[in-house]
């Protein structure tokens, strides 16, 4: 494997890298230095600097992975990346307790005026008076935004003796209370937090959050503190209120321009200004590029990476649970794709049983879609891109769970539709491992969805398998096992066999010329 690392990162993941393949470490590159030097490579590390472009992804032919030591990836294409199957992995978890630790410095120092009091003395003055002081116990602090870093400052900040109001759209007040937080609205929190520290990503939901109304909504004494994304905060609302008292201050890490050399809040007294350093300890930054560094030789080694960026994340034990039945899903998806005609429209897939109480299903979705797919198509599928490669070809994905499992203890329910066919294929797994296709088009079966399969629908009358079987044998097919379903006695019957060699159209047209066979598919698992 070569894997090129383009941004400064610790050498205890560099040493980790060079386990896995050879390294190349080549900072600084110019773009034509990094559009040649992608071309050969088949894991990319980037920390910030590096601007991973769709170009760039379009250059790097064998490129499989890319890794980002720290959090944001602001810096890479993520869609270019999916659609071309190139997984993208973070360390997230790396930083979480710098940031917070920082947001609580900040804090702290907004409530003491730390930076003027030192600045004061420094300048040769002692004004104790002047730096006059809040504490922060049984003040209400504010968190919007209760993610990893979200949830430790909570943490620290119940150590402090501080009352929490939390606002999260995706935070259930069971997890809240486990903080020590109470979850309330955004209105809410402006209204009544004494601090408001924000840990929020930058999205167009959140530009501009804490702007000219939201501020206006705060108490005169409360405080801001951002150490998330500059752009979440209008720094043009916020110099108006510091400037008029509106608020009593500020403390910002992040900025929408960085640096900001030119911002007029550099003038402002009642706030506390940082170059970005909330993630900027020796041990995050050790962190950061170990963890990267382990995910991209995870991906490069075929095994499962935990921080991907570009698809659903699980849980380690919803993986767990949902591992054995990926093949499974896969393996419908190939089957139904084999047996339909036509372009595919739609693809639905039902969850039931013990697979509905897995909140996110995902990942089997995906695999599902991948099995359908790959036969239809000239590029590369995956877990990752598979859901963007169905977008972009028109096909409608619905998923949904169901309680009634029928006689199985899970159950995925698949139906395909296409512009002349629809199919439909029930699978399971028996006893958490043995994949098994029970139901193809309401004929109840107990397939294993692997090897060489024949499909004849015949009419239901006496001598059919033995014709079939005969027609097979003399043109040298030998039968592994055969099964025959039917919906009803006396209409059509669906004969399913295992074979050891390959059927040809030769084979395909002789069992189709005999009398009573309706239709005849040959599929390969």
């Amino acid at each position: 494997m070569k894997i090129l690392v383009s941004d400064p990162l610790h050498p205890s993941g560099v040493e980790l890298l060079k386990k896995v393949g050879e390294v190349e470490v080549a900072q600084g590159l110019q773009k034509e230095q990094l559009l040649e030097k992608v071309k050969e490579i088949d894991a990319l590390l980037v920390r910030s600097e590096t601007k991973v472009t769709k170009e760039v992804i379009a250059a790097a032919k064998n490129l499989k992975v890319i890794g980002r030591a720290g959090v944001g990836v602001d810096n890479i294409d993520l869609e270019a990346a999916t659609a071309r199957g190139i997984v993208v992995v973070n360390s997230p978890e790396a930083s979480s307790i710098t940031v917070a630790e920082h947001t609580l410095g900040l804090m702290l120092s907004l409530a003491r005026k730390v930076p003027s009091a030192n600045a004061s003395l420094k300048g040769g003055k002692w004004e104790k008076k002047k730096f006059m002081g809040i504490e922060l116990r049984s003040k209400t602090l504010g968190v919007v935004g209760m993610g990893r870093i979200g949830s430790q400052v909570v943490k620290r900040a119940k150590a402090f003796e501080m009352d929490v109001l939390a606002y999260d759209p995706y935070l259930s007040e069971k997890q809240a209370r486990a903080l020590g937080a109470k979850v309330t609205d955004l209105e809410t929190v402006l209204r009544e937090a004494d601090f408001i520290s924000l840990h929020v990503p930058l999205t167009d939901k959140t530009r501009g959050l804490i702007g000219k109304e939201t501020l206006e909504k705060m108490k005169k004494t409360a405080y801001v503190i951002n150490c998330a994304r500059g752009g979440i905060v209008d720094e043009k609302a916020l110099f108006e209120a510091l400037s008029s008292g509106r608020i009593a201050g500020a403390a910002l890490d992040v900025f929408e321009k960085e640096p900001p050399l030119e911002s007029p809040l550099l003038k402002l007294e009642n706030i506390i200004l940082t170059p970005h350093l909330g993630a900027s300890t020796v041990e995050a930054q050790l962190h950061a590029s170990v963890i990267a560094c382990e995910e991209v030789a995870n991906v490069l080694q075929n095994r499962a990476a935990k921080n991907v960026v570009n698809m659903p994340v699980l849980a380690p034990e919803a993986l767990e649970g949902l591992k054995n039945f990926i093949p499974l899903a896969g393996g419908l998806g190939r089957f139904a794709i084999q047996l339909s005609k036509g372009r595919v429209g739609d693809v639905d897939v039902t969850y039931a049983g013990g697979l509905k109480d897995f909140q996110d299903l995902g990942v089997l979705t995906n695999a599902l879609l991948c099995g359908l797919l790959a036969p239809i198509l000239t590029e590369g599928i995956n877990l990752f891109n598979a859901p963007i490669i169905a977008r972009n070809r028109g096909i409608r994905v619905t998923e949904g769970k169901r309680e009634d499992s029928e006689k199985y203890q899970n159950l995925i329910d698949l139906k395909v539709r296409t512009d002349a066919w629809e199919t439909t294929i029930k699978g399971t797994l028996l006893g958490g491992e043995e994949a098994r296709i029970v139901e193809v088009e309401g004929y109840p079966l107990d397939l294993p969805p692997r090897g060489r399969i024949l499909l004849v629908r015949h009419e239901d009358r006496p001598g059919m398998i033995g014709k079939v079987a005969m027609a097979l044998g003399e043109r040298g097919i030998n039968i592994g096992s055969m099964q025959v379903g039917r919906r009803e006695v006396g209409g059509l019957q669906l004969m399913v066999l295992t074979v050891d060699q390959e059927v040809d159209q030769r084979v395909l047209e002789a069992v189709k010329g005999i009398a009573g066979v309706e239709r005849v598919q040959a599929l390969v698992m």
